[in-house]
């Protein structure tokens, strides 16, 4: 049954952010949904790829307008990405058939052809002069004094090329080119260096990193929005199909690492193992639409066709309203996620359930 919800003082909630190119314009959706909900106090946001944008965007047009800042600043940013065409790598393109899986790319001659080309050349050959299209859309939207010093805490990851570690800008170490390096996929776009440090996409490392919420926040619920599924049903066989599952297990390694670390915390917190007062019990929530993303392949998430990124948009609106309505309620009470079920020994592809 739905839990009623509550109309006290709003609940402070941190957000931890996936990234999945174009596919975080289903973020933005949910975003939109969220900022509408007086009753959700955003406090802190984890980042990491197309989430770090999200979070750069929100934080900057929160900081001039509140919450109708940070709603226009998201919408403004992503029709600029719909405009630039080809700031994750490839480019803008028609659908190619009825239904959300016409904006796969895969049978597109621009894509396969870009495809073949970065599996042969690398970032540095092919793009001597480091051009990129993300850098100067980001600049344009992304107030750096906000992210270090405004009134939401931003944590954004990349990964070091040299150690293979997470690195988790935060304060006055944010800045777009944090935001850069947390989005830079190696056979797209060189290595972003920052204080002589190489850095490559924070998926490979934390996608999203949860434990700087955990460490520097006050807020106890953390809501995850989730773009990359963790279960596909049909067992992939051609080359493209096997390459993107390896990439979607790749990109979700370090969450459900870190899901497994949580879980365990709290099951020792619960059975008196543990001083409660000294570990800081999470309530966690999540927003996903396994179902309706997966018609979706990893080339899609190269589209940024400005009628697939509203439809994304729409459906992040519609999975942020759905769990509004069940479990809004239980924000700041008890956590929504069963987080067992749902990264520790899921053995059959349903979608996640919540408690």
């Amino acid at each position: 049954m739905p839990s009623a919800r509550k109309s006290p003082a709003p609940c402070p909630v941190d957000l931890a952010l996936q990234g999945g190119g174009s596919h975080g314009a289903f973020t933005w959706g949910v975003l939109d949904r969220l900022l509408e909900d007086e009753a959700i106090a955003i406090d802190g946001i984890s980042g990491t790829s197309a989430g770090a944008l999200n979070a750069g965007v929100l934080a900057s047009g929160y900081a001039r307008g509140g919450r109708a800042g940070a709603r226009a600043a998201l919408e403004a940013f992503w029709r600029d990405v719909a405009g630039a065409g080809g700031c994750f790598g490839a480019a803008r393109a028609a659908p190619t058939a009825a239904g959300l899986a016409g904006f796969n790319l895969d049978a597109n001659p621009f894509y396969q052809w870009f495809s073949h080309l970065s599996q042969a050349f690398s970032p540095y050959q092919l793009n001597p002069l480091d051009i990129n299209p993300l850098r100067d859309l980001t600049r344009r939207h992304v107030d750096e004094a906000a992210l270090r010093s405004g009134p939401l805490t931003v944590f954004v990851t990349a990964t070091a090329v040299r150690t293979g570690q997470p690195r988790v800008f935060q304060g006055t170490d944010l800045s777009v080119d944090a935001l850069l390096a947390s989005c830079c996929l190696p056979q797209v776009f060189q290595a972003v260096e920052i204080d002589g440090e190489a850095y490559w996409d924070g998926g490979y490392s934390g996608n999203p990193a949860i434990w700087p919420l955990i460490y520097n926040t006050p807020a106890l619920d953390v809501v995850l929005v989730q773009i990359n599924p963790l279960v596909r049903p049909k067992l992939p066989q051609s080359a493209d199909e096997i390459a993107d599952r390896v990439n979607e297990i790749t990109f979700n390694a370090g969450l459900v690492a870190e899901m497994r670390a949580i879980a365990f915390v709290q099951r020792l917190v619960g059975q008196g193992r543990l001083d409660a007062g000294e570990y800081k019990s999470l309530r966690l929530h999540m927003i996903a639409d396994q179902k309706g993303l997966a018609p979706l392949d990893q080339s899609s998430k190269l589209n940024t066709a400005w009628p697939f990124l509203q439809d994304l948009h729409r459906m992040g609106r519609a999975a942020a309203a759905r769990w509004l309505a069940a479990h809004g309620g239980d924000v700041g009470q008890r956590s929504t996620l069963d987080i067992a079920h749902s990264f520790l020994s899921p053995r059959q592809a349903d979608p996640p359930r919540q408690e």
